[in-house]
């Protein structure tokens, strides 16, 4: 099985952590081991938080300043339309920034938001 690794960093990560949870992912630690934190998305993808000056140290090189700039998209799968609507809305609620109303293209239909750190992350239920 291939296993996905979603690597991010962030501000505050307990707050992340926090965020994250309030979303549905899941964690067999209690606590941050030092300055990351493994979240489970689903059976085959897992959310890595990282202290920006931890994943800095990992990369090399400096973070994203994501006010200005996008590193990535990330698209996750929902079972449907109204699951998309509900998660981007808790993902609101936890304090992240909706990007409006969702959109449909032919069988997709997508809603984004942006998490507390700036990342943009989107929500896609494929009908068939």
């Amino acid at each position: 099985m291939t296993m996905t690794f979603i690597n991010l960093p962030v501000r505050d990560l307990n707050t992340a952590i926090e965020f994250y949870r309030a979303l549905g992912f899941t964690s067999d630690q209690a606590d941050p081991d030092g300055d990351s934190m493994v979240l489970t998305v689903s059976d085959s993808t897992r959310l890595v938080l990282h202290l920006r000056s931890g994943f800095e140290r990992f990369t090399g090189v400096a973070t994203t300043d994501t006010a200005t700039s996008r590193e990535v998209i990330v698209g996750l799968s929902a079972q449907s339309r109204r699951q998309v609507d509900e998660l981007v809305d808790q993902a609101a609620v936890a304090g992240g920034e909706s990007l409006g109303p969702g959109t449909a293209n032919g069988p997709m239909y997508m809603r984004g938001f942006r998490d507390l750190d700036g990342h943009q992350w989107s929500f896609i239920h494929l009908a068939g």
